[in-house]
């Protein structure tokens, strides 16, 4: 009996040794194969360190270039083939992008925009001009293609590019040249003599011709936010007070055109129609740290109206977070054409010299898990739109001056329909006529009702 004990714990013993044994090599292994291959730095470091030496060596220019030009050039590409919205920027790249969230910089004040006509071609087009700016003023108005910056043509521009040309010190002048198209066929060309003044950028517009925030006859509010900038979310709330104060009933948040910005302001403008602790928008990465939940915080609480949201092709990142969450918890019924498919989070990361790494390391995804990156938001309502009908829309939606316009083309902007908007006020008007069952609702015809109180902020 003994015998047999001991022979079976004999058998144990070898059996863990074997183990370990086994544990040991594949580890060894794994660390040698870590080391050797696609997986070992030091040799691709070895080699890109030759390259370096041998470009500063004998390239024809070299007195031209610097190895810290070098070093950023190659970040700029590394990082620029991990997906089209990861970059490297260089210090004064990641200055601008801090004072474009901040809503102040100098420039002329146009929201620029790469766009393909009929024939394929991109041009460098206005979207739109800011208010009271320096382009605004000399007679700059959306949908005028930018051909000149100084005498420098622009064929073959980034946004990138455009933007470095035309940002500047203030007070220091610069010239464009636009190309401006007069109905559908015709265009004339225009140079304007411009000086570069401090932008302060509002992310939130009204409709052309109104009242800051106007409230229809149908207590129907309408407010637009062109982007997401550090101070949305203050700048909409301020908006819906004022438009509650006159009565809204119901509201359209036209999002169109918008790409996007910060996260956490998208967060925040959900949040002003959803209860404390409802999920606004997940996302999930690699790394824990990387993956966050938020969730409505419960403060500034808005009254629960119908609420339209106008989206399109141009509507991104943050505009599709807000469109996809309030669609999700049917808080709001979203009408206009696919939105365009950015559902990734890029990470600002700070390097020592002033340069920074703009670093793909999330997807985000609405309550409901449903996938927006490469997929977009897919309207409740489809409503399309022909490209003159949106050239005439984004005039009618812009601050640009008619009058610089020929009177046969202002007499269209002040016809032009705006299809997706009008479906949106006959909806709202529908529903606060007939409510969502179909009934009759009385009170909302009555326009002597006291507006609703606003409801109190609750502690998060």
């Amino acid at each position: 009996m003994i015998a047999m004990i001991k022979k079976r714990l004999a058998f144990c013993l070898l059996a863990i040794a074997l183990s370990l044994n086994l544990f040991c090599g594949s580890e060894v292994y794994r660390l040698h194969a870590a080391t050797t291959g696609d997986n070992n730095p030091y040799d691709d470091f070895e080699t890109f360190v030759r390259v370096l030496e041998t470009v500063r060596s004998h390239y024809v220019d070299g007195d031209k270039i610097a190895y810290r030009d070098l070093v950023h050039s190659a970040l700029r590409g590394m990082i620029g083939s991990l997906d089209p919205h990861s970059e490297f920027m260089v210090p004064q790249k990641y200055d601008r992008m801090r004072k474009d969230t901040e809503g102040a910089f100098g420039g002329i004040g146009v929201v620029i925009g790469v766009r393909t006509n009929k024939l394929g071609e991109s041009t460098l087009t206005v979207v739109e001009p800011m208010e009271d700016t320096p382009a605004g003023r000399a007679g700059v108005i959306a949908n005028d293609r930018i051909i000149k910056i100084e005498d420098l043509s622009t064929a073959g521009f980034s946004i990138e590019d455009a933007i470095n040309h035309l940002r500047g010190k203030p007070g220091s002048k610069v010239s464009i040249t636009v190309q401006r198209p007069i109905g559908e066929t015709d265009s004339k060309e225009l140079t304007f003599e411009l000086k570069r003044a401090v932008i302060k950028v509002s992310s939130v517009r009204d409709l052309r011709g109104f009242t800051k925030f106007p409230v229809n006859a149908d207590q129907i509010g309408y407010v637009r936010l062109w982007q997401f900038g550090e101070r949305t979310g203050d700048e909409f709330e301020r908006a819906l007070d004022k438009m509650e104060d006159q009565g809204m009933k119901a509201l359209v948040l036209d999002l169109r055109d918008n790409p996007g910005g910060l996260l956490d302001q998208a967060v925040e403008v959900s949040e002003k129609f959803l209860p404390r602790g409802q999920l606004v928008v997940s996302t999930e990465a690699r790394n824990a740290a990387d993956q966050s939940v938020y969730k409505a915080s419960g403060k500034d609480v808005h009254p629960k109206y119908p609420i339209a949201i106008l989206i399109n092709h141009g509507s991104a990142s943050a505009s599709e977070i807000v469109a996809g969450c309030l669609q999700d918890l049917e808080r709001a019924i979203v009408i206009g054409e696919q939105s365009f498919g950015k559902g990734s989070v890029q990470s600002i990361l700070p390097l020592e010299d002033g340069s920074a790494l703009r670093l793909t390391t999330a997807k985000y995804y609405t309550p409901s898990h449903k996938v927006i990156h490469e997929k977009g938001i897919t309207p409740n309502i489809v409503v399309s739109m022909t490209e003159e009908q949106e050239r005439l829309v984004a005039l009618q939606r812009s601050y640009s001056d008619l009058e610089f316009l020929p009177e046969s083309e202002r007499e269209k902007v002040r016809q032009a329909k705006d299809p997706q908007l009008e479906r949106a006020l006959d909806m709202l008007k529908g529903i606060l006529l007939y409510g969502k069952d179909g009934k009759p609702v009385s009170k909302v015809t009555q326009r002597t009702e006291t507006p609703p109180a606003k409801m109190q902020p609750v502690a998060p």
